[in-house]
């Protein structure tokens, strides 16, 4: 590495510390370190929102099944602007800010926890992040180690390492303040890169459309030919294997959706698009955004920055991921999973390979951007989860102790995920898998209580146990038995009924989303109206 990227990339990691150590001077109080004070400016909630929304599970994880299955993602960048940014920010962002500052919360569990009157739904709420936000947190860990293995050629686990100690510092040092103040350095670094991505595929692809038309030469010529060929001939998980399998699926080409109601159809859109377009709505980190500012204007100037955002970070890391199939068929006579070996390895070695290599460097700062801006908000929110909505409800004499105890909490999170992305990293599509999994559980556990809260007064704390309830147990029962990935891979029904999973047929494409959703939703329903409602004065509180 040359003189001038070690200087670009020191000044980076100083610029991101001194971020921190502002947040540091500026947190006086708990307010300031759960939620920035309450004042937070419109760029910066929106930059912040964006970068935290949009991590390297994105880029590097949904980049690669892009190059795997093609530009049928775009749905989902179409979903995240218009759910995760147009309805999130339009309709339920000021009604939770302002229900967060009548109530005094400074987390998600706390905020259901005073609407609903309830220590317990509190308490599960800070246990269900504690147990299961460390898995998206792997997720993000591997993409971004992945990238930074690759660039500097070193050992995964030496650059997993690494990675881990520079966010853990200014995240247990600034609080919210210092990370969003550098989520918003982050985002802008990624805007750039992604806007030069764009440009430069294109570029060496010869323009716009010699770049498609050999994207549809590369499908016929590495990709057809596999047909013929059936699919226990292939070395499971390789990346001939992953072709044949895309073919079995429904797709035609990377260029086109699948086949209407095919596997791979639903797949993508349960999946890929309702699982993380719907699911970004109860992300507990993003959820607390919301409550960073001080007014709805605020909350609308904020929404055309995360619009933009959201659309040029999402919709052409997946327009690059399955052009490099273009370019490696071009350069190598490959597709893109054939030349780079894996999912997860596409983008890092096609920013590599086939752009300039001072492109590499802001690439590179953009992904360890996406990295550390995604991280911190998760180890923000798990270390809160432990401490002022775990710990905090069990032993209140802790609450003397918040800060020391939130800040415990983090580095023990922090250890968890580290420890499940040495253990997960050569799981195939692991980055995508995981995330689509925890933005499922979250939407079908939290979603229906979340919208109750803000605009269903006759909401009951029996009803949202109920939700909570039938949202987990039908997501868990749906991932482990039934759903045709994770059934296979955790291998339970194989263990109990002799089989990958206890359907058969299409159903076991479908995701636990859209089984566990409306029943969570029912539940909340009946369960408040058999239930007697608040009282009036607890509801003028809220209202």
């Amino acid at each position: 590495m040359g003189i001038i990227e070690t200087l670009a990339i020191l000044l980076y990691l100083g610029i991101t510390g001194y971020l921190g150590f502002l947040g540091y001077k500026q947190t006086k109080d708990e307010t300031d370190y759960l939620l920035a004070g309450r004042n937070t400016h419109p760029f910066v909630m929106a930059m912040s929102y964006g970068a935290t929304f949009i991590s390297t599970a994105a880029i590097v994880g949904f980049g690669g099944v892009a190059a795997w299955l093609g530009q049928s993602l775009l749905w989902l960048a179409f979903c995240n602007i218009f759910v995760g940014v147009f309805i999130a920010f339009v309709f339920l962002g000021n009604p939770t800010r302002k229900l967060g500052y009548r109530l005094n919360a400074h987390t998600f569990p706390e905020l259901l926890g005073k609407r609903y009157d309830s220590k317990g739904i509190q308490l599960f709420g800070g246990l269900f992040i504690a147990t299961f936000m460390p898995l998206y947190a792997a997720a993000v860990l591997i993409g971004g180690t992945h990238f930074v293995a690759e660039y500097f050629k070193i050992d995964y686990h030496v650059a997993l390492l690494l990675f881990s100690v520079i966010i853990t510092a200014y995240v247990i040092a600034g609080g919210l303040k210092g990370v969003m103040l550098a989520d918003a350095l982050q985002g802008s670094v990624m805007f750039v890169a992604m806007i030069l991505l764009l440009f430069f595929t294109f570029d060496s692809l010869g323009g716009i459309t010699p770049a498609f038309q050999a994207l549809g030469e590369s499908w016929q010529a590495t990709v057809e030919p596999l047909r013929a060929r059936p699919l226990g001939e292939f070395a499971p998980q390789s990346p001939d294997f992953l072709m044949r399998l895309s073919l079995a699926w429904g797709f035609e080409g990377w260029a086109k959706m699948p086949d209407l109601l095919s596997e791979g159809w639903l797949f993508v859109i349960t999946t890929i698009t309702l699982g993380v377009g719907i699911g970004v709505l109860a992300q507990p980190q993003l959820v607390v955004r919301f409550m960073t500012v001080k007014s709805a204007k605020e909350l609308q100037r904020a929404v055309p920055i995360g619009g933009i955002f959201i659309l040029v970070a999402v919709a052409i890391v997946f327009v690059a991921g399955s052009l490099s199939n273009a370019w490696y068929f071009i350069h190598e006579g490959k597709n893109a999973l054939q030349a780079a070996g894996g999912v997860n390895n596409v983008i890092p070695r096609f920013i590599n390979d086939a752009l300039p290599s001072w492109f590499g460097l802001l690439f590179f700062l953009a992904l360890i951007s996406a990295a550390m801006s995604t991280l911190s908000s998760q180890f923000h929110a798990m270390g809160t989860a432990i401490g002022r909505d775990t710990l905090e409800q069990i032993f209140p004499q802790s609450k003397h102790h918040s800060a020391l105890v939130t800040k415990a909490g983090v580095l023990v999170m922090i250890l968890i995920s580290v420890s499940l992305a040495y253990l997960f990293d050569k799981q195939p599509a692991i980055i995508a898998r995981s995330t689509a999994i925890f933005f499922a559980l979250c939407a079908a556990i939290f979603l229906p209580s979340y919208l109750a809260a803000l605009f269903w007064k006759r909401a009951t704390k029996a009803g949202v146990f109920a939700s909570m309830t039938i949202g987990a147990l039908t997501s868990i029962f749906w991932i482990t038995l039934v759903h045709f990935n994770e059934a296979k891979a955790l291998g339970i029904a194989k263990a109990l009924f002799g089989v990958n999973s206890i359907l058969s047929g299409k159903i076991i494409f479908v995701d636990a989303l859209i089984i566990a959703l409306p029943l969570s939703f029912f539940a909340l329903y009946l369960g408040s109206i058999l239930s007697k409602p608040f009282k009036e004065s607890h509801l003028k509180r809220c209202f």
